[in-house]
């Protein structure tokens, strides 16, 4: 079980770091001479690439602040919400991997901050999110409503209403799919939209109280279509007709499946983030990480001595296990999910020091190395569950609670825990059971300091 291990660990670091491993082939090829071990080279392509965070990657900050002049103050929640599932959305289509979408509110302005790491097309992320149509439904005025405003208008007030039309509660957040077809008849394409459980319901109520007045719907500001309503409609299905062209018709369909925003938003501020900032920052991680994993492996190794070599080994096991996992969920990696990560490497050293401490306990008792071992497992497997728990606990209220940045931290450290906790007892116990035989207990020195015969 024990050469099982090491095996995998060698193949999980060959994943973690493919880079590595083909330098090293190269090396050997060249020195000697014997090119089939080209053949063990990794096809990176085939391997997947570890994600990182704006501030590691560089890439762009952008806050767009929201209208919702024409949204009731109980909705204005919902309505951020579903902006900010729709954004998202959107900028995964354009391709940007683990975008970061927030709702922030200030005062009575409500914000939108999108960051998107890794970005190098800037203005084409912009000009999509931005572009996106917002869709709305409006109602027919009364002709007296309308006559109203009419006049008002001519003296130059009320100038910013619709006299023809007012707002309806549908907007282009209750659409569920859009899709081009053509008419039987005229060959003339058209748009159908496929509105939400909710939406339905919503449209089904405005076709019943305007059978026989127009519904008009309106992008970007602008009316595309406004039927007449000859019933109600109940099944939330709906179609936008007019002087399409094909073209225009599926162009239209593409931009609403990608997501209609709810409310209309205005680009007010953007931050780049330049790549090389990124590059030092994940550089000095990277070294810190390394030089702490060299103190405690050294502290381990003169402490414990030979228990220590195995933990260091575990440990070893511990980092490329958590590293491949990160690759698979997959974890956006940023300077605060580092730090977690680093973390979580001293947690996992500290059950193999509560481990090794009850087993010098137990080898002061008299009791052989077998059952020593079995002993100071068992007995410290409390603390260590106990002590893991509490920190995971936080790790979740962390999470919860917390920004973008801590929640990054919180979970490469809930992660880290969970797998230090299967290489502590699983791992280290199995590398130390490995090392019993009766020849080696006579150095009982290459055990642990301060044990007497």
């Amino acid at each position: 079980m024990a050469v099982v291990f090491l095996v995998v660990g060698l193949f999980l670091g060959i994943f973690d770091a493919p880079q590595y491993w083909d330098s090293f082939i190269d090396k050997l090829t060249e020195k000697s001479g014997v090119p089939i071990f080209t053949v063990l080279k990794i096809h990176r392509p085939f391997f997947i690439s570890q994600r990182f965070g704006l501030d590691i990657q560089g890439g762009t900050h952008l806050v767009y602040s929201a209208d919702l002049s024409n949204i009731s103050s109980p909705e204005y929640s919902n309505s951020m919400e579903a902006l900010r599932d729709v954004i998202e959305r959107r900028v995964n289509l354009f391709g940007v991997a683990e975008p970061v979408i927030q709702v922030e509110r200030s005062g009575s302005e409500w914000r939108l901050i999108v960051e998107l790491a890794g970005i190098k097309d800037v203005g084409s992320a912009i000009k999509l999110i931005g572009e996106t149509p917002y869709l709305e439904f409006r109602e027919e005025r009364l002709e007296k409503e309308r006559e109203e405003i009419l006049n008002a208008q001519k003296n130059n007030e009320r100038l910013s209403e619709d006299p023809y039309f007012m707002p309806a509660s549908l907007t282009g957040r209750h659409i569920s799919k859009a899709t081009v077809d053509f008419d039987q008849t005229s060959f003339q394409p058209h748009v159908n939209l496929e509105l939400t459980s909710e939406g339905a319901q919503i449209f089904g109520e405005l076709t019943k109280r305007n059978v026989g007045r127009r519904v008009a719907i309106y992008l970007d500001g602008l009316p595309i279509s406004a039927p007449v309503v000859q019933e109600e409609i109940t099944d939330g299905r709906a179609v936008i007709s007019g002087d399409f062209t094909p073209a225009a018709a599926k162009e239209l369909v593409g931009r609403l499946n990608a997501g209609a925003l709810p409310v209309p938003i205005t680009l007010v501020a953007q931050q780049t983030v330049g790549a090389s900032l990124g590059e030092e920052s994940l550089e000095r991680s990277v070294r810190a990480g390394l030089i702490g994993f060299v103190a405690v492996a050294v502290f381990m190794i003169l402490w414990y001595r030979l228990p220590g070599i195995l933990s260091v080994l575990a440990l070893c096991f511990y980092i490329a296990i958590l590293l491949a996992v990160f690759k698979l969920i997959p974890v956006t990696l940023t300077v605060a999910g580092i730090a977690g990560f680093i973390l979580s490497v001293g947690m996992a050293v500290d059950a193999n020091v509560l481990i090794f401490e009850r087993l010098k306990e137990e080898l002061r008792y008299g009791k052989s190395y077998d059952q020593a071992i079995r002993e100071g497992f068992g007995r410290a497997w409390t603390s260590i569950r106990d002590s893991n728990v509490s920190s995971l606990i936080t790790s979740a209220i962390l999470y919860w609670l917390g920004t973008s940045v801590v929640q990054g931290f919180a979970l490469t450290l809930s992660i880290g825990i969970l797998v230090s906790m299967f290489s502590a007892i699983l791992v280290t116990r199995t590398l130390l059971i490995a090392l019993l035989f009766r020849k080696l207990e006579r150095f009982r020195f290459l055990f642990l300091s301060g044990i007497s015969r």
